[in-house]
């Protein structure tokens, strides 16, 4: 094997490693199945200093809606702000034609408030991480059956 054969394993990301990374799977997945419509979706809410106090981050691709990350900074949670982002993004997921919202979550982060807007349980990998679960959810959007 050549050295340059041989992986590098590295501790922190290089995030033009991960774009790039992300930009081949995505190709590869658009050749694989024709369908060519992803794009990202975001929403933050921002203090008046202007500081993300919480924001949401996922992707449309195939009438499906898949969020990545949904944060409320602790001083502003239990307002309604996360439910007010999810719904935004559920309703754009909509606009877009997608059937369906799916998210991945972790036992102690928030599976219930998830099942409180309707989500149901798809899939569980328990001791992810140890002493906890990994907890996948789905949801129909409207008019999607």
């Amino acid at each position: 094997m050549s050295g340059s054969d041989r992986p590098v394993v590295e501790s922190i990301a290089d995030p033009e490693v991960v774009r790039f990374l992300e930009d081949r799977i995505n190709a590869f997945n658009e050749d694989a199945t024709g369908i060519r419509d992803g794009l990202d979706v975001q929403a933050v809410i921002r203090d008046d200093d202007g500081r993300i106090v919480a924001g949401i981050y996922g992707w449309t691709w195939g009438r499906t809606c898949e969020v990545d990350s949904l944060w409320v900074a602790d001083g502003h949670r239990g307002r309604g702000l996360g439910t007010s982002l999810l719904t935004a993004v559920e309703r754009e997921a909509a606009r877009r034609g997608c059937t369906q919202i799916v998210l991945d979550t972790h036992s102690f982060q928030a599976p219930e408030f998830y099942r409180r807007l309707g989500y149901e349980t798809v899939g569980v990998l328990p001791g992810y991480p140890h002493g906890y679960d990994h907890v996948t959810l789905r949801k129909d959007l409207p008019g999607s059956r």
